[in-house]
């Protein structure tokens, strides 16, 4: 019997920070990992997805053409780039290690953790009692009951970066982040590429935004069927057949199922420990915890979105509360989420549809086009444009679609985060010329028709340049 203060089963990102933050504090912690340290972010899921983007980027930067620069054909090493892909996860790896983790005091578990009662687990052929649990489980990917499925060999995620032979033609299940990124990925990197969407792709986004985004894959030869329904999925490595509604057949050579996560939660036993959770994820309360006061769940696991960094924030939520005793309270009016194709989109808040629908005419919209920004004119990056709502001047979301979108939302997650108003960013200097002026921008065009169309003001500057010497 292992007795501890803080027990963590999973060693992904939100494990991992609650792991080292309650061992530097002092109480003594257990962290059971079954599987990879680092979880999915570093192995399957952030971390190699962005680094064969970057190669995809690489790629594309020599088939576009730019004034004064030819454009020409790049000799693309399939192999080579998915070594890339490799590399960035080994030297990322060391940051998540058992070892390290070890050096700050955690006992680290290499097994699957099941609960056997409601302040017991096994693993590793040991019994684990604690005051405090957390779960950071993670997801897996979801694998939707198409006929013929299970007996066709497919790709997710987790697999798909360990293929080191380009596919001929890639078919991706799945209009979302997860597929409209790999296909554009997979499609500059030479393959053939075909998504099908069941409804409408990049469909929790921004219509407008998201029509960007689908337009650029398109136009990079990405064939995207929307509102298309998958009837049956068979054949063989190397020759496999969708049939879709209408009696369509799409062959191709490679299948990718990218159509959600669900939460890892099937060899915990949560019944033994009283633990309420659905195919969403774990029930918890504004503080996170479960129906066992004991258990606390985060990131993916607790069902309240699926990113990295809202795993790390429930992380922090929780050392405040299990480790130093003090209240918390989890908010998602704040997050941040970005879809990482070019042109990226991130939003963070409400986004148009959901604020008119909560604010109605209170809302104001600001709106700038990525061409008013002098910094996009000079790199010819002219395509996209930013999006805020605000009620008042405080405002409640914002949309960015174009290139570094990720980058850009970071200062409206700052704003939203903070519960800051327009004023703030408006009498901010920013550096000229850069791509967040555009944000200062949207800011002041809140305020300029209060000074420049205001009777008042005028008579006001009129009576100053009369009388004021």
């Amino acid at each position: 019997m292992i007795e501890t203060d803080i027990c963590v089963i999973g060693a992904g990102s939100g494990g991992l920070s609650v792991a080292a933050g309650a061992a530097q504090m002092g109480a003594r912690t257990v962290l059971i990992e079954g599987h990879e340290m680092g979880g999915d972010c570093l192995n399957y899921g952030c971390v190699p997805s962005k680094a064969l983007l970057a190669a995809a980027k690489a790629a594309a930067a020599h088939r576009r053409p730019f004034p004064g620069v030819a454009a020409d054909q790049p000799e693309v090493d399939f192999s080579a780039a998915k070594d890339h892909v490799a590399r960035v996860i080994a030297a990322i790896a060391p940051h998540d290690s058992q070892e390290r983790f070890e050096g700050f005091g955690v006992q680290v578990i290499r097994d699957w953790a099941r609960f056997t009662g409601p302040n017991e687990v096994e693993a590793g052929g040991q019994r684990i009692r604690a005051r405090r649990f957390v779960i950071a489980t993670g997801s897996r990917p979801l694998i939707p009951p198409i006929p013929g499925l299970a007996e066709t060999p497919y790709l997710t995620n987790e697999t798909i970066f360990a293929q080191k032979k380009p596919p001929g033609h890639l078919l991706i299940i799945g209009g979302g982040p997860i597929g409209l990124e790999m296909a554009q990925a997979h499609r500059r990197l030479g393959a053939m590429v075909t998504v099908i969407e069941g409804a409408r792709a990049l469909g929790h986004e921004d219509p407008e935004a998201a029509a960007l985004v689908i337009a650029r894959l398109k136009s990079e030869g990405v064939e995207i069927l929307e509102g298309v329904t998958v009837r049956r999925v068979g054949g063989r490595a190397g020759a496999i057949e969708i049939e879709v509604a209408g009696g369509t057949i799409l062959v191709g050579t490679h299948l990718l199922v990218a159509t959600g996560r669900a939460p890892a939660l099937e060899r915990l036993n949560l019944d033994a420990a009283g633990i309420r959770h659905d195919a969403r994820g774990i029930a918890t309360d504004e503080g996170l915890r479960s129906s066992n006061r004991r258990v606390y769940a985060i990131g993916d696991a607790a069902g309240r979105g699926q990113f990295t960094h809202l795993a790390g924030y429930h992380a922090g939520l929780v050392v405040r509360s299990a480790v130093l005793g003090l209240r918390a309270k989890v908010r998602t009016d704040h997050i941040p989420r970005v879809t990482y194709t070019a042109p990226e989109l991130a939003q963070v808040g409400l986004t148009e549809a959901e604020a008119r629908g909560q604010y109605g005419a209170r809302l104001t919209v600001l709106r700038h086009d990525f061409a008013a920004a002098d910094r996009a004119q000079a790199e010819a990056e002219t395509l996209g444009f930013l999006k805020v709502m605000s009620v008042g001047a405080r405002p409640v979301g914002a949309t960015i679609c174009g290139t570094g979108a990720g980058e850009q939302i970071a200062l409206w997650s700052l704003i939203l985060a903070n519960r800051m108003k327009l004023n703030a960013l408006a009498a901010t200097v920013l550096p000229y010329p850069t791509m967040a002026e555009l944000s200062k921008r949207a800011a002041g065009t809140y305020f300029s028709p209060k000074l420049f169309d205001n009777a008042l003001i005028k008579r006001v500057v009129r009576a100053v340049q009369r009388w004021v010497p």
